[in-house]
C-alpha cells in the first residue's frame, strides 16, 4: 500500500498534511528518479503548473528547491488546467510534468500530480519507488552536485498559448449562434475556457472567474452547479458548463437547469461518435459505479459499456489495453484519447457543444432517453480495517451475495466494495425495480453488519 500517493497523486491539507518538507522531499526523489532513468542526458526539464490556491506558492517553492538541487530545470507555465501541463510536457519533450492542485477539494487542501514524458500519470510502481526515495533521502543527497550545476527555474507562462491553441484545433467550424454559460470554479479554467469559447464565436457568460487564492470550488463549479443552473435558466442559454478547480472535470447543465453528470455526457459523445465512425470498436469505458440505465441506453445504440475500477487512472488503463478512445467517470472526469492523455473538462465541453451543434438537438432532448435505474447505497461501519478488508473471505457474506445475484438475474447488479479511508463496507444494489433494490441492499447490509461488526 502506498504511503504518500493516493489514487490521484498526493493530496491533503496544505501546511499540515501536505507540508513544504514533504514537497521538497518529493522534489529530491523525482529529480533522483529522472536522472536515473535518463543517464545520458546532461540537463533534464520538468514542466510545472498550478491552480489558483494560495498554498500553491509554498508548494511550488518547495518542489523547486528539491528539483533544482538535483540539477533539474523547471519551466513554470503558471495557472493552467491539469491537462494543459500534461499536453505541454509532451510537446516540449520534457522528462516529467507536475501539477499543483487538489482538483475539486476545498481551498485549504492542495495536491501534487506527476505526469511522465508521455503526458500520462505515473504508474503505481513508479509512485512507490518515489516514496522509497523520499524515506531515504540521506542516500540521495549524500553526494550533492556542484553549485554551478544546479537546475534553473524559469517562468514560461506563454506556453499556455500552446494549450489554448490545441483546444481550438480540436473543433471543426465554430459555435456562432450558441449562448453558453461557463462556471470556472474560481480555478484553472478561469482564463482558458473563456478564451477558447470566445474565439469559436459563442455568446458566453462566465461566472466564478475571479480567483483570490481562497475561493476555488466554494459553492461553485462542477461540485456545486446549483448557481449555474439558475444562471442558465435566467439567461435563457442553450446550456451551462461547470469545471472543477483544476479543470479536468466537466458537469453540464441543460437549458432547463437540469444537471447532467459525466455518464450522460459520455453517452451523448459516444452516440454521435459512433454515427461518425469515430468510436473505436463501438465501446466506451466507465467505472463500476456507472448506472445500468446508462448501459441499457448504450446497448440500445449499438455501444458496449466496459467497466473499470473507480479512478481515472484505471479507466485510462482499460482504454489503452483495449484500444478504446472514450471513457470516464460520473464525476465528469472524461478522457478522449484522440485529443489528450488525461481528463480534460474544457476539451470535453468543446466536443460536447460540437456534438449538440452537429446533432441539431439540445442537451435535454438527448439525455431524456437515458433513464437511470433505481440505486441504493448502504455504508456499513464495521469493527476495524482488518475486518473491512476480510469481507470477501466471509462465507456468509459471499453466500448471500451469490443468492441475491441469482434472484436479480439480468434485472440488476450488486457491488460490494470498501472505503479507502474508513472501516466501512459499501453495499450498492441497482436494478429495474426500486422495491427489490432496497430490500436486497438491506438484506446484504444486515449480514455484513452481523458478521463484521
Amino acid at each position: 500500500m502506498r504511503k504518500y500517493f493516493g489514487t490521484d497523486g498526493m493530496r491533503g491539507e496544505a501546511n499540515r498534511e501536505l507540508t513544504a518538507d514533504k514537497a521538497m522531499r518529493l522534489g529530491y526523489a523525482l529529480g533522483y528518479y529522472l536522472k536515473k532513468e535518463n543517464p545520458e542526458k546532461k540537463k533534464l526539464k520538468v514542466i510545472m503548473g498550478s491552480d489558483t490556491r494560495i498554498s500553491g506558492y509554498m508548494l511550488r517553492s518547495a518542489l523547486t528547491a528539491g528539483l533544482n538541487s538535483m540539477g533539474i530545470n523547471i519551466d513554470f507555465v503558471g495557472v493552467i488546467p491539469t491537462p494543459g501541463v500534461a499536453y505541454i510536457t509532451q510537446i516540449k519533450e520534457a522528462e516529467a510534468g507536475i501539477m499543483i492542485s487538489a482538483s475539486h477539494n476545498p481551498a485549504k487542501d492542495n495536491g501534487i500530480k506527476i505526469f511522465g514524458k508521455d503526458g500520462c500519470k505515473l504508474p503505481d510502481v513508479v509512485e512507490e519507488e518515489l516514496e522509497s526515495y523520499m524515506d531515504n533521502l540521506e542516500e540521495i543527497i549524500k553526494n550533492p552536485i556542484a553549485g554551478d550545476e544546479l537546475g534553473k527555474f524559469k517562468y514560461a507562462q506563454d506556453d499556455y498559448f500552446l494549450y489554448r491553441d490545441h483546444l481550438k484545433s480540436i473543433v471543426s467550424g465554430d459555435f456562432s449562434g450558441m449562448k453558453i454559460i461557463l462556471d470556472a470554479a474560481n480555478g484553472s479554467a478561469y482564463r482558458a475556457a473563456k478564451d477558447v469559447f470566445l474565439s469559436l464565436g459563442a455568446e458566453i457568460v462566465v461566472i466564478n472567474d475571479a480567483p483570490n487564492g481562497k475561493n476555488i470550488n466554494v459553492k461553485c463549479g462542477s461540485t456545486h452547479p446549483e448557481i449555474l443552473s439558475k444562471v442558465v435558466v435566467g439567461y435563457e442559454a442553450d446550456l451551462g458548463l461547470a469545471y472543477d478547480g483544476d479543470a479536468d472535470r466537466l458537469i453540464a447543465v441543460d437549458r432547463n437547469g437540469n444537471i447532467v453528470d459525466g455518464d450522460k455526457v459520455i453517452a451523448t459523445l459516444a452516440v454521435e461518435m459512433k454515427k461518425k465512425n469515430l468510436l473505436n470498436d463501438n465501446r466506451v469505458v466507465t467505472t463500476v459505479m456507472s448506472n445500468m440505465g446508462l448501459e441499457a441506453y448504450l446497448n440500445k445504440n449499438g455501444i458496449v459499456l466496459v467497466r473499470a475500477n473507480v479512478g481515472d487512472r484505471y479507466v485510462l488503463e482499460k482504454m489503452k489495453l483495449q484500444g478504446l478512445n472514450l471513457g470516464g467517470e460520473q464525476s465528469g472526469h472524461i478522457i478522449m484519447l484522440d485529443y489528450g492523455t488525461t481528463g480534460d473538462g474544457i476539451q470535453t465541453s468543446l466536443k460536447l457543444v460540437e456534438t449538440l451543434r452537429d446533432a441539431g438537438k439540445s442537451l435535454d432532448e438527448i439525455v431524456k432517453d437515458i433513464k437511470d435505474w433505481p440505486q441504493t447505497l448502504i455504508n456499513v461501519r464495521v469493527g476495524d480495517n482488518s475486518k473491512k478488508n476480510s469481507w470477501n473471505e466471509n462465507k456468509k457474506i459471499k453466500d448471500v451475495i451469490s443468492e441475491k445475484e441469482v434472484e436479480m438475474g439480468d434485472k440488476g447488479r450488486i457491488l460490494v466494495r470498501t472505503s479507502g479511508t474508513e472501516p466501512i463496507v459499501r453495499v450498492m444494489v441497482e436494478g429495474k425495480e426500486k422495491e427489490m433494490v432496497e430490500r436486497i441492499a438491506s438484506e446484504i447490509a444486515d449480514v455484513v453488519k452481523n458478521e463484521l461488526a
